[in-house]
């Protein structure tokens, strides 16, 4: 049973200031366990993500017959099994908080010569899976969710997967994703259709493992992903960069806090991740990439904040895949600014850790900003947060959005049920205090 926790924010006189070291990228730690344990060999992984998603999908490696050792201090071993060297798994593989581990295990477990069953916690019991479970499906798959569409998703063992040619009905990474790793147990070629560009952590993940996976532009956005069956995955060491979603919370407070100045290091800034900083950008903001560098297939910089007075804008539609995980930091953002600021095309925000537009409608109200709330998206006039208290939703991205959004108010705020923070930004509250942010839990 988690603890209670609860931040008060309590607004600052001067600006932020220093050099942070982010947390591990989530969504490359995932992947970086998942391709480990299924590869012939022994992977190192530092700048691992300690976080409680991601210690589900290690716990649930471990439960199938996966040997490794750590984490400790981001540094983690493990010993990989090969494609065909998972077991059955004792227990239901709990995936915790995590929509982006139970969307690719599912990929992984469909072609088991074993039945399983993915759980989640209440949060993640309420996310829709019926969207990979149809493609799934549509492979030869036996694989069910409850009678809503949500887990748990029970899997049946299959003799062999069928290769498809697969258009995502929206542009979603995990579901990509997850047809992607089933293909790679597929008999011939599996090829996922995008309608917009989303992160390509898995395509350059499989390459960096020595598992083909080919890209081919369409034009406008769109992209057709292909990967052949019957490879095989060969041990390789991953240095995670700092996650670029977490870092957008620091953008955005030295964004709106006079005086600030603030180095956010090591940080991966991948062209299909960094649509928080384009926004904010278009808004006025001063960001900068400095010392860019790859690092084991990803591209990495250290990018340097300073305040800038930020101003209301239009947010084009075609940034929302480009940043889906950013958008409660940026309705903060969109709250300091001097005018009104519109975001559409953002629905699929209703179905992240909570339904994020209503979430953030109520927070935003709650601390006295003026929000229209839209089918898909808000509208929100910028000016002064009074403060107040806001309910988190179980979502740690609207309860770190809330808690930035303190530092600027003028009582403070508090911020409910804030335990959930731990699954993506374990030291979230130390480091933002260690730049001068006030926040008390």
């Amino acid at each position: 049973m988690n603890k209670k926790v609860v931040y008060t924010s309590n607004p600052i006189a001067g600006g932020l200031q220093g050099t942070l070291r982010m947390p591990g990228d989530k969504s490359i730690s995932h992947r970086a366990v998942m391709f480990a344990s299924l590869a012939n060999g022994s992977s190192r992984i530092s700048g691992l993500l300690e976080g409680e998603d991601v210690l589900a999908t290690l716990a649930a490696f471990r439960a199938m017959g996966v040997k490794a050792e750590g984490p400790e201090q981001g540094e983690l071993s493990i010993e990989g099994v090969g494609m065909q060297g998972l077991q059955a798994p004792e227990t239901d593989l709990d995936m915790g908080n995590s929509g982006t581990a139970m969307r690719l295990m599912s990929g992984i477990l469909a072609a088991q010569q074993f039945a399983s069953k993915l759980v989640g916690d209440e949060s993640l019991s309420g996310r829709p899976m019926r969207r990979v479970t149809v493609p799934l499906t549509a492979m030869g798959a036996r694989c069910a969710t409850d009678d809503n569409g949500c887990p748990p998703i029970h899997i049946r063992k299959v003799d062999r997967l069928e290769p498809i040619d697969y258009k995502l009905p929206m542009a979603s990474a995990q579901i990509k994703s997850c047809v992607l790793l089933a293909g790679m147990y597929a008999d011939g070629v599996t090829s996922v259709t995008e309608p917009a560009p989303t992160r390509d952590h898995t395509e350059r993940m499989l390459n960096a493992f020595g598992y083909p996976c080919v890209s081919e532009p369409k034009g406008d956005g769109v992209t057709t992903v292909r990967i052949e069956g019957g490879g095989e995955l060969q041990a390789t060491d991953i240095d995670v960069p700092g996650d670029i979603s977490s870092a957008a919370f620091f953008m955005v407070a030295a964004s709106i806090i006079p005086g600030s100045d603030l180095t956010l290091q090591h940080v991966g800034v991948n062209p299909t991740r960094t649509g928080v900083v384009d926004v904010l950008r278009s808004m006025g903001a001063s960001i900068d990439f400095t010392n860019p560098r790859d690092v084991g297939g990803e591209p990495v910089a250290d990018i340097r904040v300073r305040y800038a007075g930020l101003k209301g804008i239009e947010v084009d539609p075609k940034y929302v895949p480009l940043a889906i995980d950013e958008f409660p930091i940026l309705c903060v953002a969109a709250a300091c600014a001097e005018g009104e600021t519109v975001i559409s095309g953002a629905e699929e925000l209703r179905h992240k850790e909570s339904d994020r537009i209503a979430a953030m409608v109520a927070g935003l109200r709650a601390v006295g900003v003026d929000v229209e709330e839209r089918k898909d998206g808000m509208k929100v006039s910028g000016g002064e947060i009074e403060g107040g208290t806001v309910e988190s939703f179980h979502d740690h991205r609207i309860a770190m959005s809330f808690a930035i959004a303190g530092a600027v108010c003028k009582t403070n705020i508090i911020i409910d049920d804030c335990s959930n923070v731990a699954t993506s930004f374990p030291n979230f509250p130390e480091l933002a205090n260690s730049a001068g942010m006030n926040i008390e839990h």
